[in-house]
């Protein structure tokens, strides 16, 4: 609350002891301020606060809500009236009134029409005070009506006419905004030729062949009711004369054109004002519009003149292409002549209008609230003034002031109320109503006696912060009736003033103009009338101004480099200040090149536009200060090539600021060396507990000389600073002086605290220790404490050196602890710790894991059951059980010889467990052991088991001795792994030809008890294949293969060299290897065997059934190069010896390497190539002739039955059209026999040995005749496979195979 504020004030002062300041002036009203807690308090005749407007225009589709609103204490009642009379609102169920407000809403949604409800409305609200009015409220519904129907005809002109379009739009409440579109409800574009006017009408001052269309459409959009109205589209259709040919001209009369003038250029017209002159009126304060349209061709243009006076300037606007002439705002003194005129090159007209502006009532002193108190004196003002000169009346709680109650203290003086020695019965509303021809104005104020002790409206113990040497105001709104005096006290009432001078505002406010330190302090204001007094405290605190020590400097840089201002800001310290840097008195650009730092502008790779006026801005809630520098960019001068390098070491290294944990580093940067310093880095060394070695500290920006480090206590500080460019990083400074921080206690505690048992009555507590750094001062000891974790214990503590370890003795076993190990030094202890648990130490366990169950899978596996071990008797972490388990004797042998022990270890809780790799046919025991962290619990009763029967390994050896011409001998040793009962051996075997290919398969049982066996009836000088193994009653075991041959005559068992006991050595060829290139392949191969052997190399496509090609080998070279082979081709290869002994070694598998572009050859025009198929050709020709001899002797060879007689089970059939031989194969790897495998002199085959590939012997009828005379040559096939049952494969005999025979 405050005072009516007046233009004068008081100077007082300060000589007085005690100095008080009054304020004691007389005015003729109080004003009530607008405080919520007093207006809550006093009495208020009521006031309008919100009404509905004079003229109310509806929309007759919605409720109609009528405004009325006002305030008073205590609060008004509403009534209305309607037309002049009350209006009952309780009789129309389709009206209600807002509970606590006037409102009133009619229902005509739901029932009822707008028009029942149209008339005058006028509000009245009403209190033991007084009652206030509303003004008229004129109800009227929108109306939004349909165009009338009308035809409309085409319109054809010539071109260059004029011509007008009228809309006439339909009547509307309010009137309709009017404009013209065509059908796809584009607006029609409008120009100085074309243009709507102010009625709506479209003009054109002359029409051109664009102009023709059919669709002109005028359409009137209705705002208040959200419709838009259409009129039927117009056709236009401009024609010229000169391009009508001469029937339609004829037949074309001039009436039928519109308007019938010539396209010929004339000069202005007007279309519309009509005549040479015309009036306007308009009401002070509206737009006033005036418009001028004309025609002619060329198109007229138009200029607007006063002629009495000038435009104005700030109020003059020209719309519709300087047709229409608008001034807003406008006054009685815009009222005059106006000219338009219209101008083309043919000549010129002009139109005055004469304009009249006319006023509605508006207010010169509009009446105001009057707050008296008793006795007191005061007027009511309402002067108005228009055109015509408004008429004056005066209202009484909205009564007519004639026969309203009279009222001695109130006299009316025409548009004056003067009240003399109010009482409190002279409380009333009055209503001033100012009205002429053109409106009405109607204010309501009231006069309001009030009888109020003084109040004191500042908030008490208000806090007012002001700048040093600036004025200082403390406020004291304050409201009474009568009005109250103010006096002001500092300090405790009476105490003296001492200031010279203090200034007292009308409104309470007390001023200091200069406010210094000692203006601190409390200050005391009072208000006093005959009613009562009252006073309020408020605070005033003085603050030191901020001040910019280090300003910008003026700087001249050149293009392309970095520029810095400084700014430093020094400021009170209560305060916090923002600092903000403009350019050219706005912000800085949004540039990555502008960084702004804590005190520092940096600008980089500066160009011209960044050069002006940088000005730093630093901010606090009380006062800011500014400082300028000026930015001039240069271009750069010439220099001499830059030589770039790292930085140059900073120097001129210095501590300030120095703080027990911190303290700021300032440097000087050395020389970039032409590569801007991109960051500093800066270490330190703790001279007293690391001398010489230096630590990283931190980094900073390139363009940051100081830092501030923060420390730790205890510690002897040196620094130093290295620069980094992109090149590089600088030498070290030189170190900075030292400097020793105070000791503190530290600020951590050791980590890693763990507490564990080395023996079963101890507790070993282990931390790691602080580092000397991390000490914070001298005597660092540690405090260890522990309890029992699940007992009520205090702590136990002890104080030890600064060690890393303390051994707790006489602890019970294994028992959880909780454990704390605090630092602590000369200054003081570190903070408390966290407890972590720990164990004293562990015991064996105590008690063996019970009912031990075993459950044999199969002959190498079995699973262990066992009960766990009650917690309590483990006495420490449970590591898992341990099976400890040894094969005792064999079932077979009854040995009893100790076997090894073995040990498997179950982790955790698990109380099951599988012993796999087991021996079949085995005895077996074992036992279970629990352990912890100490070692195992005593075992289990020893549990035992027996293993079934598995099938046996291989025979441990097979050796083939004392070959004859139809006979071998076979010797072996049992399998060293029997794993059971041997009932028999199985003997399987099979001949191989000189083509590799298999025979038939002869299955042998040998009792178990044999280790020798005699094969008789075998062919001469005839390669076999054996496979062995034993078997038991699980099944076969492993098998062995070897390879052997039958002599070829009884003189040639012992060559002449081999004395007698010994096997003759058998000649092979092994490790036949290929290396390829792109048309090329070497070919090596190693011989064993007799010396003077002749060798070939045989090779063909791969995969291909054609005849192989042989070389010759000169001399007994074990090496041989094909070429002339095919890029990117795969081709087997082998290598055979001549002689009647002959042999082949195993076959090989190379690929050409791709072909070359440049290489590429046509390969029909090789010959290597032609020979192939000449050759080709040939033997398939011996082949038809060699079939054609065979039909006409009409043989059969019996091999097929021969066969059948001894065929194998385990073998697939042969083919029954040829009889071929299955495919033969090393049954170890099922893969082609290996290279380069021996055989060794005594014959004996290991089971991981591979068997040599087969090799051809012989040649003639010896070695291509069976006993019962069956060709060898009819045999042919694939490379060996495993003879096992199903896996055999049989093809139709290739005629290249076939013709071999004869060969």
């Amino acid at each position: 609350m405050q005072l009516k504020i007046m233009p004068k004030k008081k100077r007082l002062s300060a000589g007085r002891a005690p100095l008080m300041l009054f304020l004691c002036q007389m005015i003729s009203a109080l004003e009530v301020p607008l405080d919520p807690k007093l207006l809550e308090d006093l009495v208020q005749p009521p006031t309008i606060t919100q009404q509905s407007p004079k003229d109310y225009i509806i929309d007759p589709r919605e409720n109609i809500v009528i405004q009325c609103e006002a305030k008073g204490k205590p609060s008004p009642s509403f009534s209305w009236t309607r037309n002049g009379t009350h209006f009952d609102i309780d009789k129309d169920p389709l009206v209600t009134m807002k509970p606590g407000s006037g409102t009133l809403t009619i229902n005509i949604m739901s029932e009822g029409k707008a028009e029942t409800y149209e008339g005058v409305y006028q509000c009245t609200a009403r209190n033991e005070r007084g009652a206030a009015i509303s003004n008229n409220i004129v109800i009227r519904p929108s109306r939004s009506p349909l165009w009338t129907k009308e035809k409309l005809e085409p319109i054809i002109l010539r071109n260059g006419q004029s011509l007008v379009l009228p809309c006439r739009p339909p009547i509307g409440l309010p009137p309709p905004i009017i404009f013209w579109m065509d059908n796809s409800f584009q607006r029609l574009p409008q120009s100085e030729r074309v243009s709507q006017g102010l009625n709506g009408d479209l003009y054109f001052s002359n029409v051109l062949p664009e102009d023709t269309r059919e669709d002109y459409i005028c359409y009137a959009r209705f705002n208040h009711t959200q419709t838009i109205q259409q009129k039927q589209p117009i056709s236009v259709k401009v024609i010229s004369v000169d391009e009508l040919n001469d029937t339609i001209a004829a037949n074309l009369s001039d009436t039928e054109f519109y308007g019938a003038k010539s396209h010929r250029q004339r000069p202005p017209t007007f279309l519309t004002p009509d005549g040479n002159t015309s009036r306007k009126e308009e009401l002070r304060g509206n737009v006033l519009s005036l418009e001028c349209i004309a025609e002619g061709l060329p198109t007229p243009i138009i200029y607007w003149i006063k002629e009495d006076g000038t435009l104005p300037i700030n109020r003059t606007f020209y719309r519709n292409f300087k047709k229409t002439l608008q001034i807003v705002q406008v006054t009685e003194a815009d009222s005059g002549n106006y000219q338009c005129i219209a101008k083309n090159a043919l000549g010129a007209i002009h139109h005055t209008i004469s304009v009249t502006v006319k006023a509605a009532p508006y207010w010169i002193i509009a009446p105001q609230n009057l707050v008296l108190s008793p006795e007191e004196d005061g007027t009511l003002i309402c002067r108005a003034n228009g055109n015509p000169k408004p008429r004056i009346s005066w209202l009484s709680n909205g009564v007519p002031i004639e026969i309203a109650p009279d009222d001695p203290s109130r006299k009316i003086d025409g548009d004056t109320i003067i009240f003399s020695k109010v009482q409190e019965r002279s409380s009333a509303v009055y209503q001033c109503n100012a009205s002429n021809e053109y409106g009405y104005l109607l204010a309501n104020a009231f006069v309001n006696v009030l009888a109020e002790p003084p109040r004191i409206l500042t908030s008490a113990n208000t806090l007012y912060q002001v700048i040093a040497n600036r004025p200082a105001l403390l406020d004291c709104a304050f409201f009474g009736s009568p009005l109250p005096t103010i006096e002001w006290f500092k300090g405790a009432k009476g105490s003296a003033l001492r200031e010279d001078i203090y200034v007292l505002h009308e409104n309470g406010t007390l001023e200091i103009p200069v406010a210094q330190k000692d203006s601190t302090g409390t200050y005391t204001c009072v208000a006093r009338n005959k009613l009562g007094m009252a006073k309020n405290d408020v605070h005033l605190e003085i603050k030191d101004p901020t001040r910019i020590i280090k300003q910008p400097e003026y700087a001249v840089v050149q293009r392309g480099s970095t520029v810095s201002f400084e700014c430093k800001v020094k400021h009170d310290h209560t305060l916090i200040p923002t600092v903000m840097w403009l350019k050219d008195h706005g912000e800085l650009p949004n540039d990555g090149r502008f960084t702004v730092d804590k005190d520092h502008l940096v600008v980089a790779d500066v160009n011209d536009d960044d050069g002006g006026t940088y000005t730093c801005v630093a901010n606090t809630t009380l006062d800011n200060v500014s400082a300028s520098a000026v930015l001039s960019v240069v271009a750069p001068t010439p220099t001499p090539a830059p030589i770039y390098d790292v930085p140059n070491p900073p120097f001129d290294l210095e501590l300030t600021d120095q703080l027990d944990r911190s303290v700021q580093l300032s440097w000087t940067p050395g020389d970039d060396n032409n590569s801007p310093i991109t960051k500093f880095i800066i270490e330190y060394e703790d001279a007293m507990h690391e001398p010489g070695l230096w630590h990283h500290q931190t980094e900073v920006p390139g363009t940051q000389t100081t830092a501030q480090l923060k420390l730790s206590p205890y510690v002897n500080y040196s620094f130093r600073v290295m620069a980094e460019n992109n090149l590089g990083r600088s030498l070290p400074s030189e170190a900075s002086e030292q400097y020793l921080t105070k000791a503190a206690e530290p600020d951590k505690n050791p980590t890693a605290v763990e507490g564990l048992g080395s023996e079963p009555d101890n507790l070993v507590i282990t931390w790691k220790p602080l580092n000397g750094f991390e000490s914070n001062g001298p005597g660092l000891q540690y405090k260890v404490s522990w309890r029992q974790k699940d007992g009520d214990d205090e702590w136990t503590s002890v104080v030890v050196a600064n060690v890393s370890k303390y051994i707790v003795s006489g602890t019970p076993t294994f028992v959880p602890y909780l454990i704390k190990v605090q630092a602590l030094n000369d200054a003081g202890f570190a903070p408390e710790p966290a407890a972590v648990m720990g164990h004293s130490g562990e015991d064996l366990p105590m008690v063996a894991p019970g009912n031990v169950r075993v459950n044999v899978v199969n002959s190498t596996l079995a699973e262990v059951h066992w009960d766990p071990v009650p917690l309590k008797s483990i006495r420490g972490h449970l590591q898992g059980y341990r099976i400890y388990y040894w094969k005792a004797q064999s079932s077979l042998t009854r040995n009893r010889r100790h076997i090894e022990k073995k040990i498997l270890t179950f982790q955790g809780s698990k109380t099951h467990g599988m012993l796999p790799g087991l021996e079949p046919f085995s005895h077996y025991t074992l036992n279970v052991r629990v352990v912890n962290g100490k070692g195992e619990g005593p075992a289990s009763p020893d549990k035992v088991f027996n293993t079934p029967e598995g099938v046996p390994s291989a025979p441990s050896s097979l050796k083939i001795v004392n070959p004859t011409l139809d006979s071998l001998t076979l010797e072996w040793e049992p399998p060293s792994h029997p794993n059971g009962i041997l009932t028999e051996y199985t003997l399987k075997y099979q001949p191989i030809n000189s083509t590799h290919e298999l025979g038939p398969l002869v299955d042998l049982k040998i009792p178990a008890n044999k280790t020798r066996w005699i094969l008789k009836n075998l062919n001469f000088s005839t390669r076999y294949k054996f496979y062995f193994y034993a078997q038991t009653a699980a099944g076969s075991g492993i098998q062995i293969t070897e390879e052997a041959i039958t002599t070829v005559d009884e003189a040639g068992i012992l060559p002449p060299d081999v004395g007698a006991g010994k096997v003759a050595v058998y000649p092979r060829i092994s490790k036949l290897t290929t290396a390829a290139a792109e048309t090329s392949a070497n070919i090596s191969w190693e011989y064993e065997g007799p010396e003077l052997v002749n060798f070939y190399v045989e090779y063909g496509v791969a995969g291909s059934k054609e005849e192989w090609r042989r070389e010759i080998v000169n001399g007994s070279r074990s090496f041989f190069g094909l070429k002339g082979l095919m890029p990117g081709t795969a081709y087997k290869v082998r290598v055979g010896a001549e002689g009647d002994s002959g042999f082949v070694s195993s076959e090989d598998v190379f690929e050409t390497g791709p072909a070359m572009a440049s290489r590429q050859v046509d390969i029909a025009t090789q010959g290597w190539f032609i020979g192939l198929m000449c050759a080709v050709a040939l033997l398939i020709l011996i082949l038809l002739i060699v079939c054609f001899i065979r039909r006409n002797k009409g043989g059969k060879y019996p091999v097929k039955e021969k066969e059948d007689a001894h065929a194998d089970p385990e073998i697939q059939p042969m083919k029954e059209d040829d009889g071929t031989f299955g495919e033969y194969s090393d049954a170890e790897d099922h893969k082609p026999l290996k290279k380069g495998s021996r055989t060794p002199s005594d014959r004996t085959v290991k089971k991981e040995d591979s068997d040599d590939s087969l090799v051809d012997y012989g040649e003639g009828v010896n070695g291509q005749f069976n006993e019962d005379g069956s060709f060898i040559g009819q045999y042919s096939g694939k490379k060996e496979k495993e003879p096992a049952e199903g896996n055999e494969s049989s093809e139709a005999p290739s005629p290249v195979n076939a013709m071999n025979s004869f060969v």
